[in-house]
């Protein structure tokens, strides 16, 4: 009765792997016959014994073992065959690998088949789940200070390395298999999935093995390690394009599922409105380096994702490149802005550019990026058409229903029309959490709705903020914190906007970033408030003396560039208002050279409306100074007024009280 693929593998699982090595070795009969060795290969261990050192006919005839001398006892069964012979017989190696029917070889070359024989063993077992055992080789035999021999053959087969080596063949091996299956047609595939299946079994075992490996060592071996960590690289981002690769066989690569759009061109056009309507809308970004206000960020949701991917070529990496279906002209042009090439050109191109690019640790961002892809693929089409695929994807791989809302949600959003924009809306309850991402925020400011911008920070919590502002990732924190004032002064809460300015601003400890942060963010506020007319409530709000600089030089700055508006007015009135007024004299004194220097320069309307408002300013001041006693009010008007201003300063009328804030607001904007 014959070997039994079930009996080799059962031994196999079940081998002493110390014994491993000898069973993989080829052995010479030990016999001799007219004072020299018999020298035939050996198939069978001794029964008593378990050394192969007889041939079947020698091992009839010899009473004991040539090596430890043990008697040999039985007649019929005094020999089983060998576990590497075993496979040959159950078809788990190839005959062709049988010594039986190759020719004697010299010593030099015997080391290689020896090699070459453990890697079959191994072989084995990783095509029949047994991946386990390799990882016990490594640890419980090539780690194993007492596994020596004085053997240079064995020596090798007991060292670590050649189970490297092993698994940089089998990846190799793999990787010519996959090329082969990928140049067939859909068809021919389909017909390939159980094989496809299969191997990504066995990418999977050699990544195990390599995962024990690099376990096992410590940081004295940093180069081997960083090896090993490329490897097993490469081979999990092999294992990750052969799944998607499944899956889009399985559904023919879409080929019977009619897209939206009706080539890749109005596809591309479509693509390019979304990133024009972007740029006319976008807000001033924040310079997270320098802390300053940089031009509108025009990134849509899938051009910021595919960024953040890297997906730049390793030289190193062109053995797994191979794998691609269409390779552009990257030869020629190796620096690709990958965030350009979206949409892909077809579904394979999707798979190839995300899952052969790019770390493979980051593979639930290029999961989430195929989903935004599909969804823009067919968007506006009839669901029962195509919303089976997403299902079915996150089946497959395990995406949770709220990274499929999210994806739509990014979809919706890059999407420019105001149908988009309220489907969108619709969706944001079901995603709100912590994590959810801070330019959903920024977004609908930007598409005038800071109304649903505002209900999402606070279903984020993003209104309660970290216990130090610097712990959430220094500026990009900021980066929020300002979308998140200007969300609020959006929305007309502006004393909220303050109280959470402050509190954020408080919380940062480093001196010298706080003062770059109060700046940026006081400076945001007051530019916001000018803009929406809110600088009249601004200046009413309880500033301290550090952001009193910073309102103080955006408010002067407002009127030098605009001296028609209120801004320069409001600056006074801010001091006014809190009884310093020296220093509303002196904003006074400055801000009447800027407007003498307009009046001359704009049309009559404008300059009339300036001259009535500089008029009853001046009443303002002059009566304010009245307050003060002489020597101060003579001491403030010399520090401040050239010789001829002194002499415009009119004789000011007695006044016993300040006027209030209505009064205050009604002379500036009668």
């Amino acid at each position: 009765m014959g070997v039994t693929r079930m009996d080799a593998l059962r031994e196999l699982a079940l081998v002493d792997l110390i014994e491993l090595c000898n069973e993989a070795r080829i052995e010479h009969c030990r016999a001799t016959r007219d004072l020299s060795s018999c020298g035939r290969p050996v198939q069978h261990l001794l029964s008593t014994c378990g050394h192969a050192s007889l041939c079947p006919e020698c091992s009839q005839r010899c009473e004991t073992c040539p090596v430890c001398r043990v008697p040999i006892k039985g007649e019929s069964n005094r020999a089983r065959l060998r576990l590497y012979y075993k496979c040959i017989e159950a078809g788990l190696i190839s005959k062709q690998h049988d010594d039986r029917f190759q020719a004697k070889e010299g010593i030099g070359n015997r080391a290689n088949l020896d090699v070459e024989r453990l890697y079959l063993l191994f072989d084995v077992a990783l095509q029949n789940n047994l991946s386990s055992l390799i990882c016990h080789y490594v640890t419980d035999v090539c780690l194993d200070e007492n596994a020596v021999s004085s053997d240079p053959v064995l020596a090798f087969l007991l060292d670590e390395v050649v189970v490297k080596d092993w698994c940089k063949r089998s990846f190799t091996h793999l990787l010519k298999e996959l090329q082969t299956i990928y140049k067939g047609s859909v068809e021919n595939m389909q017909k390939d999935l159980p094989q496809m299946q299969k191997y990504v079994t066995q990418l999977n075992g050699v990544c195990i093995v390599i995962e024990a490996m690099v376990s096992s060592f410590d940081d004295s071996v940093h180069a081997q390690v960083h090896d090993l960590h490329q490897l097993l690289e490469h081979l999990t981002k092999a294992k990750q394009h052969l799944e998607v690769m499944i899956w889009c066989t399985r559904h023919k690569f879409l080929e019977h599922v009619q897209p939206q759009y009706s080539d890749i061109a109005s596809w591309e056009l479509d693509v390019n409105e979304r990133k024009a309507s972007l740029a006319r809308r976008s807000w001033p970004q924040i310079n997270l380096s320098a802390m300053t206000e940089t031009n509108p960020s025009t990134s849509l949701f899938i051009e910021e994702a595919l960024q953040n991917l890297d997906l730049e070529d390793d030289h190193e990496e062109d053995i797994l490149l191979s794998l691609e279906h269409e390779r552009p002209e990257r030869a020629f042009y190796p620096q690709v802005n990958w965030s350009n090439q979206y949409p892909f050109k077809s579904v394979r191109a999707a798979a190839d550019v995300l899952f052969l690019h790019g770390a493979s640790d980051t593979v639930v961002a290029k999961q989430a990026i195929f989903l935004y892809y599909l969804i823009d693929r067919h968007g506006m089409r009839p669901d029962s058409d195509w919303r089976f695929l997403l299902d079915d994807f996150c089946a497959a791989f395990g995406v949770t229903s709220q990274a499929l809302t999210e994806c739509m949600v990014f979809y919706l959003l890059d999407n420019h029309s105001d149908q988009a924009l309220e489907e969108a809306i619709l969706l944001l309850p079901k995603i709100a959490n912590p994590e959810t991402h801070p330019k959903i925020a920024q977004v609908l400011l930007e598409r005038q709705r800071p109304d649903a911008a505002l209900t999402l920070l606070r279903c984020t919590g993003s209104d309660d903020l970290p216990a130090s502002a610097e712990t959430a990732t220094g500026a990009t924190s900021l980066k929020e914190a300002v979308n998140a004032v200007r969300v609020r002064i959006e929305y007309g809460l502006l004393t909220e906007a303050f109280i959470y300015q402050r509190s954020y601003c408080a919380k940062v400890k480093d001196s010298d970033v706080k003062l770059q942060q109060v700046e940026l963010i006081v400076s945001e506020m007051c530019a916001l408030c000018v803009e929406r007319g809110l600088a009249d409530r601004m200046i009413e709000l309880p500033w301290n003396h550090q952001e009193e600089k910073y309102l103080h030089k955006c408010l002067l700055d407002k009127a030098s560039e605009k001296p028609e508006s209120t801004s320069g007015s409001l600056l006074v009135v801010f001091y006014l208002q809190r009884y310093r007024y020296a220093e509303a004299y002196k904003v006074h004194t400055s801000l009447n050279s800027t407007e003498q220097e307009a009046i001359e320069k704009l049309g009559t309307d404008a300059s009339s409306k300036i001259r009535k408002r500089s008029q009853w300013r001046h009443d303002l001041v002059a009566r304010s100074l009245e307050l003060l006693p002489e020597s101060e009010r003579h001491k403030v008007i010399l520090e401040c007024s050239s010789a001829e201003e002194q002499n415009d300063v009119a004789v000011v009328s007695r006044v016993t009280n300040l006027p209030n804030q209505s009064v205050v607001r009604g002379v500036l904007y009668a």
